[in-house]
């Protein structure tokens, strides 16, 4: 699939401007949506990028906007 980079960009940009990453909250995006709008791999970057956590988890991904360690509890 051929993703246009300025509008995977933008799309990307708009989960980081989200009140949950600046208030160190929980964002969760359906994988079906990363895939078609800018790959899993580029989201991977990003959060990497940021020192952010991320899961996956039934059909979406969970990104603990926080540097902190995460412990999963069960």
């Amino acid at each position: 699939m051929h993703r246009h980079p300025a509008l995977g960009a933008d799309w990307l940009s708009q989960i980081f401007r989200a009140k949950a990453v600046v208030t160190g909250g929980v964002v969760r995006r359906r994988v079906r949506d990363v895939e078609r709008e800018i790959g899993r791999d580029a989201l991977e970057l990003e959060v990497r990028k940021r020192g952010f956590h991320m899961i996956e988890c039934g059909d979406h991904f969970v990104i603990l906007c926080t540097r902190d360690p995460v412990q999963i509890i069960c």
